[in-house]
């Protein structure tokens, strides 16, 4: 197998940028050119290649892409242009990009330069900034040529990155879950329903002005933080709050840059959505934007589903390119419109598989607390086992309203959820089930008695901060899963990538010890359930980037979000293929022994009847 590794050079101005847009939008523009390539073919010297686009498509032509692995630093980028623009889709992909953000973590810059210059390779050079606004035939003869000087020049940083990477022990593993990751993108093959979408926008902009306006709602309202805390409140919505950073007192988190107030933008309820747009002097709520946005690339052709390997902390995956598929909303009647907006291509269906309650059935079994996981194991049900402590009655003999008590019990105090967050979460959950703090407390120590396993794990893990500061060695939960490794302020995964806790420190409180580590918004708060939250995403992401890679082996994989995976098939193998889906998410990998899994799964031509 051959590695070519590329880079291209294209046009750019002021405004048709990648600043200004996003890659999809970019690279299918009218006005798309390559200025040139650089080409390298295993460790042969770098060639630059310019001239017009049928002159780049002969010369790409005679590579045997069909069987090499394709290397680029932001292969979304290079690799669109070589699958979309030259109609070339080479045995595998391969990104530096990806593979610096699990090896660094995503605190660190990730880009060329910042990269070469962390191992002492050399300096990405900066002619690209005297490219603006010229096309290739503007170049003089000299300036082209030292243009193309600056791409070898990545063309070889990339090169000899992905080498260092690799004697450096990157995972092989992973590099399968990058290409599955990258082909969603390169290779599209999802198709929007265009006039679905165009009836969505009109609905949803009368929606929310017929809102509004019914509400008697006026501009001065939603600017008075006191008559916009009512509204949120009587909509069951607890308005955000923050520290006055000149009061030091508690205030609403009502400014611009309040990230809980723009989550807000995202709320099932679209009235919530619209006033909080026009607090914000947003002229259209995110369902808007959405909508908008997939009208324009159904325009343009199938949907490229842009997701972004190790994108968190915990290396879960996160959306790009503007278009963040994993916080589709999955609630009310225009968030379902807009999933189902997303179909096959004709001849095909859509498989999604849900994996069930994952973080809750990893934590168990991580814990050694067998006697969850034995329910799990057994297909029992876990929400009414808990629901029964809680309220002291037979299983057979839980409500409904007591069973989703269970269900939030065993969600969400996993990781040393406290009194009042429970109270919060079961309201957000389910707005008609309120409880007084007392209750809740009450409840969070059913919890605890019953699952002393679990708590005695957020325990070994505060321990395993200690340790780190100290550099002394430590444990973690079920042997042989993860790795304390204190050297590198970190825990080792099971994929072999490190979860990292760069500069941990400890600092003397009121409270006690207090740890923190360092991240690019300063100083983070770390605790044993936390980390124990951190660990347990970390082992369910690792999970579903074993079951996306097997799947995609027999289908084509098309979308991950959080905890499922969705893929298409011939519509005549629907039933095979879900049953073959559905083993593949069942499949306990070989480093997780006695860990039961189990998923949900649907087949249909629109995703959003899955």
């Amino acid at each position: 197998m051959k590695l070519i590794t590329i880079d291209f050079e294209t046009y750019y101005d002021r405004e048709y940028s990648l600043t200004k847009m996003t890659t999809e939008a970019y690279v299918r523009s009218p006005q798309f050119e390559v200025i040139g390539v650089g080409v390298k073919v295993g460790n042969e010297p770098t060639e630059w290649a310019s001239g017009d686009m049928n002159e780049i498509q002969e010369y790409l032509d005679q590579f045997d892409w069909d069987n090499s692995l394709v290397l680029a630093h932001n292969t979304m980028f290079d690799g669109a242009i070589l699958s979309w623009i030259f109609d070339i889709r080479p045995k595998g992909w391969l990104d530096t990009l990806s593979m610096s953000r699990a090896l660094h973590g995503i605190e660190v810059r990730g880009s060329l330069a910042a990269v070469a210059q962390r191992y002492g390779i050399g300096e990405k050079g900066t002619e690209v900034v005297n490219a603006l606004g010229k096309h290739r035939l503007d170049f003089r003869l000299e300036d082209l040529s030292r243009y193309g000087d600056y791409c070898v020049n990545d063309v070889e940083l990339t090169y000899k990155l992905f080498n260092i990477f690799m004697k450096n022990g990157f995972p092989k593993s992973e590099l399968k879950v990058i290409d599955t990751t990258l082909r969603m993108y390169t290779d599209p093959v999802l198709v929007l329903d265009r006039e679905m979408l165009v009836e969505q926008i009109a609905e949803i902009s009368q929606v929310k002005d017929d809102l509004i306006r019914a509400a008697g709602v006026s501009q001065a309202d939603i600017m008075s933080n006191l008559k916009f805390a009512k509204m949120l409140k009587d909509h069951g919505v607890n308005p955000p709050m923050k520290i006055s950073q000149t009061t030091r007192k508690k205030t609403h988190a009502f400014a611009k840059t309040d990230q809980e107030l723009l989550d807000l933008l995202e709320h099932p309820d679209l009235f919530i959505q619209a006033i909080v747009a026009a607090r914000l002097g947003v002229k259209s709520t995110l369902e808007e934007t959405r909508t908008e946005r997939f009208i324009d690339i159904s325009a343009r052709g199938p949907l490229p589903v842009p997701i972004r390997y190790y994108a968190a902390h915990t290396g879960r995956f996160g959306g790009d390119d503007k278009v963040n598929l994993q916080n589709l909303p999955s609630r009310g009647k225009h968030a379902n419109r807009l999933k189902r907006a997303i179909m096959a291509p004709p001849g095909y269906v859509i498989i999604d598989s849900d994996s069930a309650q994952i973080e809750a059935r990893v934590l168990a079994w991580l814990a050694g607390q067998d006697d969850v996981t034995y329910t799990f194991a057994t297909g029992g049900d876990v929400y009414k086992k808990m629901a029964s402590a809680i309220y002291g009655v037979p299983e057979h003999q839980i409500t409904k309203e007591q069973r989703f008590v269970g269900k939030v019990a065993v969600l969400g105090c996993g990781y040393g959820l406290g009194a009042p967050k429970f109270k919060s979460a079961l309201a957000l959950s389910s707005p008609s089930i309120t409880i007084p703090e007392e209750e809740a407390r009450r409840i969070i120590q059913v919890y605890r008695s019953a699952n002393i396993k679990i708590v005695e794990l957020w325990k070994q893990a505060q321990r395993a901060l200690a340790a780190i500061v100290k550099q002394d060695p430590a444990s973690l939960g079920r042997p042989g899963v993860v790795e304390v490794i204190h050297s590198e302020s970190a825990i080792k995964l099971p994929n072999g990538l490190l979860m990292r806790y760069d500069d941990l420190a400890v600092e003397q409180t009121a409270l006690g010890e207090e740890y923190s580590y360092q991240t690019r918004k300063g100083r983070t708060r770390i605790y044993g359930g936390k980390v124990i939250e951190n660990v347990c995403q970390a082992l369910a992401r690792c999970i579903i980037a074993e079951q996306m890679v097997a799947i995609d082996k027999r289908y084509k994989v098309v979308l991950t979000v959080h905890d499922a995976v969705a893929c298409i098939a011939p519509m005549e193998e629907a039933d095979e293929a879900k049953a073959f889906v559905m083993e593949c998410m069942r499949r306990t990998p070989d480093w997780a022994e006695g860990l039961p899994l189990s998923c949900e799964a649907g087949a249909a031509v629109r995703y959003g009847d899955c």
